[in-house]
């Protein structure tokens, strides 16, 4: 099941739009408020974007650029009541890769959905996974990381460990996760394993101030990377 995060500030539009596509069998999450977008965006984890471009507080192509920092090949469809080229060309230098004038009609909507989805699907099968890390290149297929043409090999609990972390960079991340997601067991001989790679990737991205790989008692970790 897609999961869609819509944002809609017109109640009644944003009702309709939400049962139109619930009836589709998609998860939706409508969010009425621009400056929670983000919030629910790193909580909901949504496959496309629908958002509105007049909302409250944070506008939709202020929040696209945003998302596109998060995500470079997350779909993000605009609406907008804005007929104007340059709103259009604007929403396109958002990060935007659909643009819907209102009013639409529903199958509009459905059909544009549906493609971004099967193109995004695509490329997320044919891509080699690969994370830009600061001033690192992780390479999760070759276990390696480098930095400045130098190679780190990597053991494959390091690999999956890097992995977590780098697609949860930013945000902190729970130890007992972590614990179940690379040993299936959260056990105290296998904590104590977790402490000891987490000693290593610090090692291994002391070359860059930029990164943090921070222990945030009796929660877990954030990997903070600075990217301004």
């Amino acid at each position: 099941m897609a999961k869609i995060l819509y944002l809609e500030d017109e109640h009644y539009l944003g009702r309709i739009v939400k049962e139109s596509l619930s009836s589709r069998g998609y998860e939706i999450r409508l969010i009425t408020d621009g400056a929670n977008l983000m919030r629910h965006y790193n909580d909901f984890k949504p496959d496309i974007c629908v958002l509105d471009v007049m909302v409250p507080n944070i506008d939709g192509f202020s929040l696209g650029i945003e998302i596109r920092k998060k995500n470079p090949i997350i779909p993000i469809i605009f609406l907008t009541a804005k007929n104007q080229t340059e709103d259009v060309l604007e929403g396109f230098k958002s990060g935007g890769n659909d643009y819907l004038k209102k009013p639409f009609s529903m199958e509009e909507l459905i059909v544009r959905i549906d493609n971004l989805l099967k193109l995004s699907s695509k490329q997320n099968s044919d891509k080699v996974t690969r994370y830009q890390i600061a001033k690192y290149i992780f390479n999760y297929d070759k276990f390696e990381l480098l930095f400045e043409g130098e190679k780190i090999s990597l053991s494959h609990r390091e690999n999956e460990l890097l992995k977590l972390l780098a697609e949860n960079k930013n945000q902190k991340i729970d130890r007992t996760k972590i614990l179940k997601h690379i040993w299936n067991d959260d056990s105290l001989y296998n904590s104590r394993n977790l402490d000891v790679y987490i000693r290593k990737l610090r090692i291994y991205f002391e070359r860059d101030p930029r990164i943090q790989l921070i222990t945030l008692r009796g929660i877990g970790y954030h990997f903070s990377i600075d990217e301004n």
